[in-house]
């Protein structure tokens, strides 16, 4: 056991299966007590189980570190807060939560159906809040903690995973808020971005150039825990194997002015040169997998007499 995290506590959602059990295991081996909390969920969110939460926590508990299960859902403020009083009933305190947990349900858009948006909102973002919420309470009366939600590259947009995208973006902007309104109060907020091989991973429909494992993207987050990082607040950081990277910040670019109130035909005439646009990466980046594809399958197919 090292000690990094020696007499933290702290809560992680989604602990029973990939991210989220590499992040228990990995703040628990640098020597924090940790609330492993998962519903048991499959992939879409259904068939919950508490078989996951235990499994992981007695693995902790079987590598001399101290663990206790939840096998509660973070879909309601109640049960945002019975996670949280679970480490203060336990262990007597909460240093940090990480928001791990997350279902898919992929559809495109326009074939999206109000019950396959609902609980990917739900469980991404209210799941985060719900955590935040509590725990935030409890840290300002204590005089710090660290907040660290689970964003995805996802979050500037997704092909067939709207719902799943709008999550993750909530969840940046909630970090954002937390990270602004919290900072007097001694609270860290933060979000990760992880590029690993899990079961949310396994539908991506195409390769990544990056790509790493659960166990790789814990030591990040213990880091965003610790007292090192007490200065650090309202990042987004990306791991991928042995890449770490932050993303940039929010901010206007370019504007302009007109001397009399604008019409659309002013603007058309204006906006072009003096504004422009900022090109969206998945775009390029759709457009080289298409390429790719069509130049594949041309080799394939061979050539033709």
């Amino acid at each position: 056991m090292a000690d990094f995290l020696a007499g933290k506590v702290i809560v992680v959602t989604g602990a029973g299966r990939g991210i989220g059990r590499a992040v228990a295991l990995g703040c628990a081996a640098e020597g924090a007590s940790v609330v492993v909390n998962d519903y048991g969920v499959s992939v879409d969110g259904s068939a919950p189980s508490s078989e996951v939460a235990e499994a992981v926590a007695q693995e902790i508990r079987d590598a001399g570190g101290q663990a206790v299960p939840c096998p509660d859902s973070v879909t309601t403020l109640a049960g945002g807060q019975r996670i949280v009083q679970t480490a203060l009933d336990t262990y007597g305190r909460v240093d940090g939560v990480v928001c791990v947990a997350g279902i898919l349900r992929e559809r495109m858009l326009f074939n999206m159906a109000e019950d396959e948006w609902d609980p990917v909102i739900e469980t991404h973002l209210k799941g985060t809040f719900t955590l935040f919420r509590a725990a935030s309470a409890v840290m300002r009366k204590a005089g710090g903690g660290a907040l660290i939600g689970f964003t995805s590259g996802n979050h500037a947009g997704s092909v067939s995973q709207a719902n799943y995208s709008a999550a993750k973006g909530g969840i940046v902007s909630l970090v954002h808020s937390a990270a602004l309104g919290l900072g007097k109060y001694g609270i860290t907020a933060n979000a990760v971005a992880p590029v690993a091989r899990t079961r949310m991973s396994a539908n991506v429909p195409f390769d990544m150039a990056e790509m790493g494992e659960p166990e790789d993207v814990a030591p990040l987050v213990a880091y965003l825990l610790s007292e090192a990082a007490r200065d650090v607040t309202g990042q987004i950081y990306t791991v991928a194997g042995r890449r770490i990277a932050v993303w940039n910040q929010p901010q206007e670019i370019r504007s302009m002015y007109g001397e009399e109130p604008w019409t659309a035909e002013s603007i058309a005439k204006r906006l072009p040169e003096a504004v422009g646009v900022e090109t969206m990466p998945m775009i390029a980046k759709l457009a080289a997998y298409a390429k790719a594809t069509e130049e594949r399958k041309t080799q394939e197919e061979g050539p033709r007499s």
